[in-house]
Formats: structure tokens, sequence, C-alpha cells
């Protein structure tokens, strides 16, 4: 999971048209740290400044899709949930019932209906 954050910021990185060391002397951070960031050797950060930091070095804004993929790719990568979905009881609610769709076990169907009603309101 780690190097599908790696394997999207090094696509944001490279459709902003720049190499590695060059981002990294544009933005003050470590090429080193960058590189294995990309390769899925190194977790995303956990700090909330830090994650905007890189969001908004590679060209990412607040209201962007994308900027959202990020932070969701981040967490995914560190092995957590979005910290949003957390903070909202009716989704932490639903999340055993996502698990079991998700690993194919059965579930009633006006369950899943209320779960895909759910997404469709987020």
């Amino acid at each position: 999971m780690a190097n599908s954050f790696g394997s999207f910021v090094k696509s944001l990185r490279l459709a902003g048209g720049l190499t590695l060391r060059v981002f990294c002397e544009q933005h003050g951070f470590d090429p080193g740290n960058v590189s294995r960031l990309e390769r899925g050797l190194r977790t995303p950060p956990q700090d909330e400044k830090k994650q905007v930091e890189y969001a908004t070095a590679l060209g990412l804004t607040a209201e962007s899709p994308q900027w959202q993929e990020f932070l969701d790719r981040a967490a995914a990568a560190r092995g957590e949930l979005p910290k949003d979905l957390l903070e909202d009881e009716e989704v932490v609610e639903k999340l055993p019932l996502l698990f079991r769709t998700l690993r194919g076990g059965p579930v009633p169907p006006e369950k899943l209906d209320d779960l895909v009603e759910k997404v469709r309101r987020s």
C-alpha cells in the first residue's frame, strides 16, 4: 500500500515536469527521503503539517479531488483509516459491514442499500 501512495506522489511530481532533485531543491526536501517515499520504502508522514507541505509542493489545493486522494492514500499506506471518517460516528458504525462486504461475506440487501446511501451522501 505504501507503494501506491509513493507511485501517486511520483506521478504528481512528474506531471509537474520536475525531476526528483529539482523538486526537492525547490521545496527544501531531502532527495533520499522523497525517493524512499516514492518507492514505498518509507511510510507517508503522520504529521498533518508535513502532509500539507508535500501536497502543496505537488501543486494540490485543498479544494481539489486529488488533495483528498493524497490524504486517503497516505492514511491507507500507514495502515490507517482516514481521520475524517473516524470522526463520523455513523460511518464508524458501518465499518464492520463495509469490511464484510470487501471480504465477500454475505450482506443483507437492506444493509447494503443503507451503506450505498451513506456513501452517496458523503
